[in-house]
């Protein structure tokens, strides 16, 4: 990956729909170019997905959850990513081993999320974090 990948990875972060044309543009290249880039890029798995960004007025938060040791963090990860209101689920260090993003419609959703994962029995223990506003990077 070098200096223009980057370039045309951060105005998809913005915007994942913005028109190649329009990227060739702003980063001094051809619309074919983008084109390569971008296709290589999900080839490679550096562009894993495509996703949207919405305002729907429900609750976000982030779900910090603790493991046991001997807990196969990617298979309850696995599980919980497809719970409804996830939208993402990070393995993490430090303290905690698993946070999940989540996008409730209200503050009882949520905590019925958070009780959903203390009912697991792999989960020793969880934070919860309410996403008061968020910025696109």
């Amino acid at each position: 990956m070098d200096e223009l990948d980057r370039s045309i990875l951060n105005i998809l972060r913005r915007d994942s729909r913005t028109p190649y044309t329009e990227i060739a543009d702003e980063v001094g290249t051809s619309e074919g170019t983008v084109r390569n880039r971008v296709e290589r890029m999900m080839d490679n798995d550096v562009i894993e997905r495509f996703t949207i960004s919405t305002h729907t007025g429900n609750v976000k938060a982030m779900l910090e959850i603790s493991v046991a040791v001997d807990v196969d963090t990617k298979g309850i990860s696995e599980r919980m990513a497809e719970w409804e209101e996830v939208d993402f689920v990070w393995m993490v260090s430090g303290e905690q081993d698993v946070v999940l993003v989540v996008d409730a419609a209200d503050t009882r959703g949520v905590n019925d999320l958070i009780t959903k994962a203390r009912d697991q029995e792999e989960v020793v223990s969880t934070k919860t974090r309410l996403i008061l506003d968020e910025q696109l990077g």
